[in-house]
């Protein structure tokens, strides 16, 4: 019966056969309540969305917010499970990952419908985003210190959101799970696969079926990345050859912290604030190649209902302004069971809440992905081309 719901597109379904549609959804464990029944401006799929919250704290009334969209195509039932989170600290994996990224949407140019990814990797597995920590995108707690956060308990919630997750979809729990993640996930990936691999070990029960682990343009090791984000710049002249230099010779990356740049000296600091200002705010350092979306000039039209995006080379400039509009909409939010809580904030790509730690960006997590390794899993580390997130949106 699940193969016959894939080969036919959810919306038909759904109005069609809603009774069958409910007794498929509780036979196969899965949470009615989740199902997404089709999003605004949505174009007809063949496979099966689900949306919602896990309450991992439920004394601190701490619950994250997930999206699932299940495998596309034939033997969608036996693809694996590839859970995505993106970094920041704090900034979105539905915003990013799900609608933006490796997803089955994109966001539609008026910012009030979606088209299709025809890359999305849900082609080849089951892909869940989980906005994580609490205080990223819907996902919230109803204890205010828990948004002073870090590493150690975001890795632990994520543990417990697992748990409980699989508890939502049995059918999961024997699947293959890959653990993949971008920017921030370079050390939330290994992190929470280390606290996975240590639960392994214990659990006279179930043990998570770990296949492999990815992590793109990650935050590893602080003292390399941060000198290799200015080589970045002066390499694709985005940086005169006077400020590189500066930069080279005044900074001693080997003693950087996130939590004391002020160690560095003044020559040092003056520097990086003048490469920086160079940059600019609105330059994709992923793709410095590409035109500028100016955003007042987008949330505009997209107000008025005007815009139509024009995409140059494939890759529309301006989605980060049509994501932050279409899940602004309260609509949208209905149809995700998102935002149950009604936030005092609207939702943006990341974070204004989140107060996480400034020395846990100086954790080495190299000593992490050799004890991965170390336990036959996989790891593959690479670098993207484009991403769209962007932190400088509403």
């Amino acid at each position: 019966m699940a193969g016959s719901w894939r080969r036919t597109p959810l919306t038909a379904a759904a109005a069609a056969l809603p009774w069958l549609l409910l007794g498929c959804v509780c036979a196969l464990g899965y949470p009615e309540s989740d199902l997404v029944r089709g999003l605004p401006g949505q174009p007809p799929v063949a496979f099966r969305q689900f949306a919602g919250y896990v309450d991992v704290d439920e004394r601190a009334g701490r619950s994250l917010f997930y999206y699932l969209a299940e495998a596309d195509g034939a033997a969608a039932a036996s693809k694996p499970l590839t859970l995505w989170l993106n970094g920041g600290p704090g900034c979105s994996s539905v915003g990013g990952g799900a609608f933006t990224e490796l997803g089955p949407f994109y966001p539609r140019g008026d910012g009030r419908g979606l088209r299709i990814n025809d890359k999305s990797w849900n082609k080849v597995s089951n892909l869940l985003f989980v906005e994580s920590p609490a205080g990223v995108g819907w996902s919230y707690s109803n204890t205010s210190s828990d948004y002073k956060t870090g590493d150690a308990r975001t890795a632990s919630d994520m543990h417990i959101f697992l748990l409980k997750w699989y508890e939502k979809f049995p059918e999961y729990k024997s699947r293959d799970l890959f653990l993949t993640g971008e920017s921030y996930a370079g050390h939330y990936i290994p992190q929470l696969t280390n606290v996975l691999i240590s639960h392994n070990k214990e659990s006279k029960g179930f043990k998570f079926n770990i296949k492999g682990v990815a992590i793109g343009n990650p935050l590893l090791k602080l003292d390399r990345d941060i000198a290799s984000i200015y080589e970045y710049f002066w390499s694709h002249g985005m940086i005169s050859d006077e400020v590189g230099l500066a930069i080279t010779n005044a900074c001693d990356f080997e003693d950087y912290t996130f939590s004391s740049p002020h160690n560095e000296s003044q020559s040092c600091n003056d520097a990086i604030a003048e490469a920086n200002k160079v940059v600019g705010d609105y330059v994709n350092n992923y793709d410095v190649l590409l035109d500028v979306c100016y955003p007042s000039i987008v949330m505009q039209e997209l107000r008025l209902r005007k815009y139509v995006t024009k995409i140059s080379m494939g890759v529309d400039i301006c989605m980060s302004y049509e994501r932050f509009f279409y899940f602004n909409l309260p609509e949208v939010q209905q149809a995700l069971h998102a935002n149950r809580t009604r936030l005092p904030y609207k939702w943006s790509m990341c974070s204004a809440v989140l107060n996480y730690s400034d020395t846990d960006g100086n954790i080495n997590i190299l000593p992490l992905l050799q004890r991965i390794i170390e336990h036959n899993i996989p790891v593959w580390v690479f670098r993207t081309l484009w991403c769209p997130s962007s932190a400088h949106e509403p």
